[in-house]
């Protein structure tokens, strides 16, 4: 964009500005939605919960499936610091 745009874009600057930071924001939320160590840190809470009697077999089986879901996605994006080692 040329100067004369840029000029022109000048008063948009703060909705620019707002956008970019809600962007971050949501990158942000993603990228630890996806950690695979949240993940599996998730999946052993679950599978305590189950032993201590907190959730039945069913919704065990629901939010494992939720959880590995999670896992998988999150080791096709290569997010986060799981055992991969890269980070976003």
């Amino acid at each position: 964009m040329g100067l004369i745009g840029e000029v022109l874009m000048l008063p948009f600057a703060p909705v620019r500005g707002s956008l970019w930071a809600m962007q971050q924001v949501v990158a942000e939320a993603e990228r630890q939605y996806y950690d695979p160590a949240a993940v599996r840190a998730e999946l052993a809470r679950l599978e305590q919960r189950l032993e201590a009697g907190e959730i039945d077999d069913a919704e065990f089986d629901r939010l494992e499936d939720e959880l590995l879901d999670r896992l998988e996605v999150a080791m096709t994006r290569g997010t986060g610091t799981g055992n991969n080692g890269t980070t976003r």
